[in-house]
Formats: structure tokens, sequence, C-alpha cells
């Protein structure tokens, strides 16, 4: 279309070009894993928070 090729060979072309990825220094879902962290750190700490509330509701 226009002259130009199909956006998949021109991303085929781009990824060609990128230089081979190192083994063990690769994540392909970093995003992913940020968000796996903070979740699991979200949740340990709200069953702390909520472990001391109950222990101070208690102590009354």
């Amino acid at each position: 279309m226009f002259g130009r090729k199909p956006i998949e060979e021109r991303l085929a072309e781009r990824r060609a070009q990128l230089p081979p990825l190192k083994e063990g220094e690769h994540f392909e879902h970093a995003p992913a894993k940020f968000i796996f962290i903070f979740l699991i750190v979200f949740v340990v700490l709200g069953h702390l928070v909520g472990l001391f509330v109950l222990m101070a509701l208690n102590l009354h």
C-alpha cells in the first residue's frame, strides 16, 4: 500500500537486525515479572497488616 512493504515484512527485517539474545540475561515478559513480584509483596504485606490489626483488637 502506498509503495511500502507490509508491516509484517518491516517487523521481520527489524527483528533480523537485532543481535542474538544472551542466555540467562533475557526475561521475555519483564512487565509481567514486576507485576508478579508486586502482587506477591502486596499480598504478604496485607496479611501481615491484617495479623497485627487482629492482634491489636484481641489485646483489649
